[in-house]
């Protein structure tokens, strides 16, 4: 049995164009859970009207990726789920993207987390994601073959990376007994990473996937502009490195690299454009120094 997951927070569009996306999804069956983190823009009765079939749970608040999605993998684990995906509600799916990702958890017992090849929506042969990468010597994640044109450079069977992204990410439920759930003091961003870590220090393997395959309505752009994006960005990474036990070289790049970008903002007259974003990064520090995690409260970020 498998279970699908979407979170949505007023974005019924594009949970909508992806729920007929898995419509055209013919095997392995499987059955869809939404769950609406306290939308306020009518998705929940939009979503039951043009799929009636499909469960959504409502969380009553916004509990962000981290809290909306342990809500359903609790559900998947109630209701006896094998497998349980976590599919982003901003993406839209090849018919035959789910099997390849079962099979290749199903041929190794020792893998815990699977997830596909990532392209753009808007770039539908440029790749977002073909797993991803942490470089301990820096303390900086990185998506693999992001950018790249796909000329066939990814073909080939499941390998191990060190984490694929909580975009599409399909799991063995029985995992969750092991490790547990997200953490939600991330709330949004690097939670996957630190889930793929705990995994791995569990004993398990992730496996990227380049048979299945799924486009995502990413902007670059958009994240690079937003304050709270870089505020969540910024003080994750701080708590990831903590929880991952980073060495120390790690930790010691990443203040000087935010250190660099915080004064490169400031002092150049180039860079005045970032002042949002700077504010945003300064107060995630000082969040995490003052142990300020879960949800961002500031309506300045």
């Amino acid at each position: 049995m498998i279970l699908i997951l979407l979170v949505n927070w007023n974005g019924h569009e594009d949970t909508l164009a992806c729920l007929r996306s898995l419509d055209a999804v013919q095997r392995p069956a499987f059955d869809v859970l939404v769950v609406d983190n306290a939308s306020s823009d009518d998705s929940v009765a939009r979503i039951r009207e043009a799929f009636p079939a499909v469960e959504v749970l409502e969380s009553g608040e916004n509990l962000g990726f981290t809290g909306g999605n342990n809500l359903g993998l609790e559900y998947a684990r109630q209701h006896g789920y094998e497998y349980v995906l976590l599919l982003n509600n901003d993406t839209e799916v090849a018919p035959d993207f789910l099997a390849p990702l079962v099979e290749a958890l199903e041929a190794d017992p020792q893998a815990a987390a699977a997830g596909p090849l990532i392209y753009y929506h808007a770039l539908p042969q440029v790749v977002w994601s073909a797993g991803g990468a942490i470089d301990w010597k820096r303390g900086e994640t990185r998506m693999i073959g992001l950018g790249e044109r796909d000329e066939g450079q990814f073909d080939g069977p499941p390998r191990p990376v060190d984490f694929v992204t909580g975009c599409a990410l399909l799991v063995r439920t029985r995992v969750l007994e092991e490790v547990g759930g997200l953490d939600e003091r991330f709330f949004a961003y690097y939670e996957e990473v630190e889930w793929c870590l705990r995994m791995q220090h569990a004993g398990y393997r992730i496996l990227f996937v380049p048979r299945s395959k799924i486009w995502h309505k990413i902007s670059p752009e958009r994240r690079e502009a937003s304050p709270r994006v870089h505020y969540y960005m910024t003080r994750n990474r701080l708590l990831f490195l903590h929880l991952g036990h980073a060495p120390l070289r790690a930790r010691l790049w990443t203040t000087f690299s935010y250190a660099r970008t915080l004064l490169s903002w400031s002092l150049k007259p180039r860079w005045r454009h970032k002042a949002p974003q700077r504010r945003a990064m300064w107060q995630a520090i000082r969040d995490y120094r003052r142990g300020r995690l879960g949800r961002c409260e500031s309506t300045k970020v």
